[in-house]
């Protein structure tokens, strides 16, 4: 098909999705909604792994669904289908007015109001055709490559848990009873590879690396991925537990994100009206170090966490959550910022059925202007952080405890491989201790952190 049937096609596609949203909205207020909104969403993924460069699993599949929510007075039930046809959608509408008449009432419900509702104009550079351009055999080349450069790598790379290549595109449209009708679409492909090594004492290491992209243009080549992957699981072999101390600990950039992860979980409308946070009722105070600077932007083009309008319809936006280490804003949808007495931050988010969920836009942690070798070289002895495992933070209290394992530092370098430590602080200190902040910001999905230095945590090893 060329890409001139394509853009000849996907006009008529493009309507039909929004007429059937429109159209659903419809059916439930002319069965007697007081409000109702619907989400259309169809999409295509590819996905391949190639273990020892043999094809170990092929996937290919396409998915379109729809999914209402009807409102009776303060009433409201949803219901989803993958059945498209007049009998199917007639079905589905009927199911939730039945339900929305037998639920409890919530004073809180509601979708948003009229002049909350629009969407960002212009192309924010979310949607690629390229994705899908490789011939199938190429696709599986791309997972082959990446596994081969990291086998290559190193005699020591005796085995791999395989090399993978994936590629998506989806399109929503979200309707609803304000006269409210968005869409856009979304494609990403990735592609990774997991070695294994060995050393001479039969001690085993596994690590990873990926590359993610809207567009295969942008994609690192297979080789560097597989590569990257073979150098950080090489420099695990002859891992060895660390004396316990209290040293200062660097997170390497993809744990990083774990610790913002929970500032994330800490500012979610839902924790906070819940008081199941402890940054709840902390607006406006200092919660970290000077040098914390959160920032939450559902607008930045091609970002991962972009896009025109939330799960409810409300523009996204760019939220500054953390201001020089002083709470500026929670996130929210219009249910948690109406418990709160807020305004909606446009963070719904939602899948076909049930109520929005808070999620974030493209959500990072400003970087500072060091590069990772001279934030370790600052540093006598340390622990620099490249895998956490197990959940050990009590979100409530701040306590944090989790199982580790990484690179020590030694006089300003990285000297030898640790495993079986636990990292131990609680998070109220441990944002007030971020001393030095990486220039190496880089968004491999909608979260993103730089390198981190937190002291006064404590390593528990023998």
């Amino acid at each position: 098909m060329t890409d001139s049937t394509l853009e000849a096609q996907s006009p008529k596609l493009e309507t039909d999705l929004k007429e059937i949203a429109a159209d659903v909205v419809r059916r439930a207020m002319a069965g007697g909604a007081t409000a109702a909104e619907a989400v259309v969403r169809e999409g295509d993924e590819f996905s391949a792994l190639v273990r020892l460069g043999q094809i170990e699993t092929l996937k290919e599949s396409g998915s379109k669904a729809i999914g209402v929510r009807v409102f009776f007075g303060q009433s409201a039930a949803s219901t989803y289908s993958s059945d498209f046809s007049r009998e199917g959608i007639e079905c589905m509408v009927k199911s939730a007015l039945e339900l929305a008449k037998v639920t409890s009432e919530d004073p809180y419900g509601g979708i948003p109001e009229p002049s909350q509702l629009g969407s960002l104009p212009g192309d924010l550079d979310l949607y690629y055709e390229d994705v899908y351009s490789l011939p199938g055999a190429e696709r599986i080349d791309y997972a082959r490559r990446a596994e081969k450069a990291a086998l290559d790598f190193d005699p020591r790379i005796k085995n791999s848990e395989g090399g993978s290549f994936d590629a998506a595109t989806g399109h929503k449209v979200l309707a609803n009873s304000h006269g409210f009708v968005g869409e856009y679409r979304r494609s990403y492909c990735s592609v990774a590879a997991v070695p294994i090594a060995q050393s001479e004492d039969g001690g085993m290491q596994r690590d990873y690396w990926f590359s993610v992209a809207r567009s295969l243009s942008r994609l690192e080549p297979a080789e560097q991925v597989g590569k990257i992957a073979a150098q950080r699981t090489v420099r695990r072999l002859g891992a060895r537990k660390a004396k316990t101390a209290q040293v200062p600990i660097v997170f390497d950039p993809m744990v990083a994100n774990s610790i913002l992860d929970h500032i994330f979980e800490g500012v979610n409308g839902d924790s906070v009206y819940r008081g199941a946070s402890f940054l709840a009722g902390k607006l406006g105070q200092k919660i970290a170090g000077d040098n914390v600077t959160v920032i939450d932007d559902g607008t930045m083009p091609g970002g991962f966490g972009t896009s025109p309008f939330d799960g409810e319809g409300v523009p996204t936006r760019r939220t500054v959550v953390i201001e020089n280490g002083v709470l500026k804003s929670y996130l929210l949808n219009t249910y948690t910022a109406k418990k709160l007495g807020l305004q909606t931050t446009a963070n719904a988010s939602r899948g076909l059925a049930g109520t929005p969920g808070i999620g974030p836009g493209n959500y990072f942690l400003q970087p500072g202007t060091k590069t990772p070798q001279q934030i370790i070289a600052g540093i006598g002895e340390g622990l620099y952080v490249t895998e956490f495992l197990g959940h050990g933070v009590n979100l409530v209290t701040g306590d944090y405890s989790r199982g580790a394992s990484g690179l020590w530092i030694s006089g300003g370098e990285l000297t030898f491989p640790v495993e079986e430590i636990t990292v131990a602080g609680n998070l109220k200190q441990m944002f007030f201790n971020i001393s030095e902040l990486g220039n190496d910001l880089e968004f491999r999905g909608a979260m993103a952190c730089p390198t981190i230095r937190i002291d006064g945590l404590t390593v528990g090893g023998e």
